[in-house]
């Protein structure tokens, strides 16, 4: 028996990776956090797969789902939204199932700031502009930041900034940025990427709480900032210039 971790994607049920698909295909349990992870995945599950919602359940009653299933013979799928690699409370998890000496695999998913980028058009690191991505987010009730991970820190180095679970607080994330940044700086709310209700609202530090107050929304939402999103005349890569030698040109 294997507990199989798997990152859902960004919502759009065929964003799935085909080893995820497979794998839930196959797993006569499947544990997938409903409050996130859109119904229409679960058609990727086998008939009789027995589905459980842990959105209501604690990591006590998760646990319980995993030792039930080890004890019966029976793979589990474990569902989640996104990629496993960042705010997925998948360590936990793993750390118990090391504890209990059950087996486990992760497959990844699609990142929400990869479907995110592709909704909007735009390739996140632009030559001689922006070649750094930073993922981040602000402190929450789940889970508070470290000492010196500052969204004002990271805006210093002037990549761009993809900020996560921080829209309930788009004020205070405006406030802290543009005295870095400046008030023309780009900035692209896009909620529920990749999804039939997808949104997309442009703007700049100056304007962004003001046009997002318009048209609000609750969760789901990521906020990309930084000189790159609004780059234009910017310069070629050289990776593609004739008279760039590499070993797969031969020249």
């Amino acid at each position: 028996m294997t507990v199989h971790f798997i990152g859902a994607g960004p919502g759009a049920a065929d964003l799935i990776t085909v080893r995820g698909r497979d794998l839930l295909a196959k797993c006569p349990v499947c544990l997938y956090a409903g409050s996130i992870v859109p119904n229409d995945m679960l058609a990727w599950c086998g008939p009789g797969a027995r589905l459980v919602d842990t959105a209501p359940m604690s990591l006590d009653e998760i646990e319980a789902e995993y030792v039930r299933a080890h004890a019966a013979g029976e793979d589990v799928a474990r569902l989640h939204s996104g990629d496993l690699s960042v705010w997925s409370a998948v360590a936990e998890q793993m750390r118990r199932l090391d504890r209990l000496g059950i087996p486990y695999t992760l497959t990844p998913g699609v990142p929400a700031f990869a479907a995110a980028a592709a909704a909007i058009g735009r390739e996140l690191t632009i030559p001689a502009v922006a070649q750094s991505v930073v993922l981040t987010r602000i402190g929450g009730r789940a889970s508070p930041m470290p000492d010196g991970e500052t969204l004002t820190g990271f805006a210093a180095t002037g990549a761009t900034l993809a900020i996560h679970l921080a829209i309930h607080a788009l004020d205070a994330v405006v406030a802290e940025l543009l005295p870095v940044y400046g008030e023309d700086c780009p900035v692209i709310i896009v909620a529920h990427a990749s999804r039939p209700n997808e949104m997309i609202l442009r703007g700049t530090l100056a304007d962004i709480t003001e046009k997002f107050a318009a048209s609000p929304v609750e969760r789901t939402a990521l906020i990309f900032v930084g000189k790159g999103l609004g780059a234009n005349g910017f310069r070629e890569s050289a990776l593609y210039d004739p008279d760039y030698q590499r070993r797969f040109r031969g020249r």
